[in-house]
């Protein structure tokens, strides 16, 4: 297993983080055990949640993939040490969660201190937004006219940052959080952080979470050149498509319990014409050089340059066995060439 440095913090993460939103809706608690053990015994030592899930997000189930994890955790407190926990408070929008009220000094305080509860652990390694309090272009929101960024009021955004930037500042101080990261975020959140910390001598942002696989590469080449020059660490999620580019929903089919067959929060988005012929043509190039289609989406993010760690995620062991050994695949140069050359073609189906 690769280590690499999580941006400008003190730790070193393994290349593959483990997500767990399926856990409490398409997992239970001992498919959870099984993979956390699965996990460690590959060297991977990241492991991400978030407040909110399980996935699709519910009232019911708010909290659970939490408990789940602190359940573990309260049966084997001597592995706490050798995992980097990493955990989300929810943005605002979400009914169930603070009455959907924007992130604010006051509810980091009271967020972090309910993970904490469910996670039964002291401190949470790297805390994160799960998405900023201003609308940003993610979740099928990036498209021009999508997202009207001048009805924006920046100096009351930043004001907002502040506070939110102080209180993880106090928590950490508190010894409750070693750092703090973003999520769903862009290169002006990003900076505006960056600002904030330097001139206020408050905790840096060292990572930054968003979507990106080969159905969704908008974060390239803006947004992680600047996380490179600015020693903030890039960790894609979702980067089989939600599933798709494992192949399960070519030709129409929604296999039952897969994601798709739940309803969603924002709707099915990326099912698309394009992102189905996209899919198409890149299990060919996989077919070509004789892999599997995830195999050959996740050694393709693996390489990537500015990626530092990617999180994938499973609702079976034969999915996570067949993901993480995906990362000890490297791609031929034709590889990489046949790739680019569906992906000049498919630059954003969806």
């Amino acid at each position: 297993m690769k280590y690499n440095p999580l941006g400008s913090s003190s730790l070193k993460v393994s290349e593959i983080c483990l997500g767990t939103m399926t856990w409490g809706v398409q997992n239970n608690q001992q498919d959870a055990d099984e993979q956390i053990a699965y996990a460690l015994s590959q060297g991977i030592n990241f492991f991400d949640t978030a407040e909110m899930y399980a996935i699709p997000p519910t009232k019911d189930t708010y909290g659970t993939t939490e408990t789940i994890i602190g359940n573990w955790l309260q049966r084997n407190p001597e592995k706490r040490q050798d995992i980097i926990l990493a955990s989300k408070i929810a943005g605002g929008g979400v009914p169930w969660i603070r009455d959907a009220s924007p992130i604010s000094g006051d509810s980091v305080k009271r967020a972090v201190d309910a993970s904490l509860k469910r996670l039964q652990t002291d401190y949470i390694d790297v805390y994160q937004l799960h998405w900023p309090n201003r609308t940003s272009p993610h979740f099928s929101k990036h498209w021009p006219g999508r997202v009207q960024f001048s009805a924006a009021d920046p100096a009351r955004e930043i004001e907002q940052m502040h506070e939110i930037l102080q209180s993880l500042g106090d928590c950490i101080q508190a010894g409750k959080l070693r750092y703090c990261g973003l999520s769903d975020d862009t290169t002006w959140g990003i900076s505006q952080y960056i600002n904030l910390s330097n001139k206020f001598s408050l905790p840096a942002m060292v990572s930054i979470q968003n979507e990106f696989s080969l159905l969704h590469i908008k974060d390239w080449p803006y947004l992680i050149e600047h996380c490179i020059m600015e020693n903030i660490a890039y960790l894609p999620w979702s980067p089989l498509g939600a599933g798709i580019l494992s192949g399960k929903y070519l030709n129409g089919q929604i296999p039952q319990g897969s994601r798709w067959s739940f309803s969603q929060r924002n709707g099915i988005f990326r099912d698309q014409p394009g992102v189905h012929q996209a899919t198409q043509a890149f299990a060919e190039v996989a077919e070509k050089h004789q892999m599997t289609l995830p195999s050959l989406a996740l050694a393709w993010c693996k390489q990537v340059d500015g990626v530092t760690s990617t999180i994938i995620g499973a609702t079976t062991m034969e999915q996570l066995k067949e993901d993480v050994a995906a990362f000890e695949v490297t791609l031929s140069q034709e590889a990489l060439d046949d790739t680019h050359a569906v992906l000049q073609h498919y630059m954003a189906p969806f």
